[in-house]
């Protein structure tokens, strides 16, 4: 049977509470399941609901699965919601594990790539430090070739 709107049979399983589709919104999305988050979204889970432990299913998604991510921001997911304790946004995150395709879906849904996290680092900081060389270049090339607060001048930067 096919989930229709929010009276298909993922509503009647979670019984129709908002905590308990956020959690399972979440769980499959951590998990980089994208048919299920595209069933769960089809069926009405709202995108941006907090699961239980106060986290959006964009900011717990696999961040390799850049499927999941796309999945959850063309339902309307914020990819801007910061991590209240850390200030990290998914951009953040992706570009740490080194996950291009997604750093991609993110900034093409509006993600900043200059806002810094509690830390003072911002996704380009995050990429070099951990050698992600690709996703680095393609967010230094986004933000139109700014240097990172990270970077230092060296031979090549200083030209004499």
């Amino acid at each position: 049977m096919a989930a229709r709107g929010r009276e298909g049979p993922w509503r009647r399983v979670l019984g129709g509470g908002l905590e308990s589709w956020a959690d399972w919104l979440a769980s499959a999305a951590a998990r980089g399941r994208a048919q299920e988050v595209q069933a769960l979204l089809e069926a009405g889970a709202p995108p941006n609901a907090l699961n239980s432990f106060g986290r959006s299913p964009i900011q717990v998604m696999m961040m390799g699965s850049a499927r999941t991510a796309e999945l959850l921001l063309l339902h309307g997911a914020e990819p801007n919601c910061a991590d209240p304790a850390t200030l990290t946004r998914p951009v953040h995150d992706a570009a740490r594990e080194g996950f291009l395709d997604t750093v991609m879906a993110l900034h093409r849904a509006g993600a900043r790539l200059d806002v810094r996290d509690a830390w003072g680092r911002l996704p380009v900081d995050l990429a070099e430090e951990l050698g992600h060389w690709e996703v680095a270049g393609y967010l230094r090339a986004a933000m139109g070739g700014t240097p990172s607060a990270n970077h230092t001048a060296g031979p090549a930067d200083n030209p004499t």
